[in-house]
């Protein structure tokens, strides 16, 4: 017999004031995809508040050029996350701001072939002008003529990544305070960007050779020395794959939150519910963990603000 039942509480719109009531009214609504955003809030909540916890951001999709910048700039900063997951696409378009580019929005009547003639690239509704990858390919270039042939041929890429970091003016870039703040950043897939393309053409000309093995010693010694992890994982794919991988060293995850718009029924990571980690010790048994489906650059600003407002 099911007993000890919880009621579906209804919002009450006089009731909320500021974004911290929104997303607890969701909590005590309870069912659907209220009831998943309100736990996963309060779950990203205990991440950020248990200093035993070492939290992993892992980022796939355009989160950075859909507006996500300095949210997670200001996470690096105030010490919420210990580590970053990331496509190479998000360090591009990071640093295509820092060293003085822009992203805008699509207009309604400009199509991809008037795009491609006025020099731009589309990512959905957003555009990017070729002059300000043309910015980014100097600052990279600069930087790499810098760098020693020691470095050129030793670094790791998330040390690759906090060298480029320290050199960075724009305290805007995630990039920069990851590296001031002993972030690490990590991008299995770095080479599938265009700083992965530059670091090729760079390397017919100079001996340059990243070390991505060294990556995940550095990731390992990383986890196995931590009391709990916990993960916020934005899209599936490649990053979360590699967070989620990475602590089968230590039995799995301790917390997780997942917000993607895959579907499970392709069998693809990025649709797996969580809970499909724990066969494959990538989370623990006694875990708290809640997948959210929906556009991350929606629900991820509501989840971090509120438990920055003190939800």
């Amino acid at each position: 017999m099911v007993t000890d039942l919880d009621k579906v509480n209804h919002v009450d719109p006089t009731k909320i004031k500021e974004i911290p009531d929104y997303l607890k009214a969701m909590e005590k609504v309870g069912v659907l995809g209220a009831g998943r955003l309100g736990r996963a809030a309060e779950i990203t909540k205990r991440m950020f508040d248990d200093t035993d916890c070492f939290t992993f951001l892992s980022m796939s999709g355009p989160m950075v050029p859909g507006g996500l910048r300095n949210i997670v700039r200001h996470l690096v900063e105030k010490g919420f996350i210990q580590a970053i997951v990331t496509s190479g696409a998000n360090i591009v378009h990071d640093l295509v701001e820092a060293y003085g580019g822009s992203h805008f929005r699509v207009p309604p009547s400009k199509d991809d072939v008037e795009l491609r003639e006025a020099g731009m690239g589309r990512i959905a509704d957003i555009f990017v002008h070729e002059k300000d990858f043309e910015l980014f390919e100097k600052g990279i270039y600069g930087f790499l003529d810098r760098l020693s042939d020691e470095k050129l041929t030793t670094l790791a890429p998330s040390e690759f990544l906090t060298e480029l970091g320290m050199t960075i003016e724009d305290d805007n870039s995630i990039v920069k305070q990851a590296a001031l703040h002993n972030i690490p950043i990590f991008s299995p897939g770095l080479m599938d960007s265009m700083l992965g393309f530059h670091l090729y053409t760079y390397s017919t000309t100079k001996n340059l050779a990243l070390d991505f093995v060294k990556d995940l010693r550095i990731l390992g010694k990383i986890v196995t020395e931590q009391k709990k992890t916990g993960a916020i994982m934005l899209g599936g794919g490649l990053t979360k794959h590699f967070t989620m991988g990475s602590t089968i060293l230590r039995g799995g995850l301790d917390m997780a939150v997942q917000i993607t718009l895959d579907r499970p029924e392709g069998g693809s990571l990025g649709g797996a519910p969580l809970d499909e980690g724990i066969s494959w010790q990538k989370v623990q048994t006694e875990a708290n963990f809640e997948t959210v489906i929906g556009d991350a650059t929606i629900l991820f600003p509501l989840i971090a603000i509120a438990c920055l407002q003190g939800l």
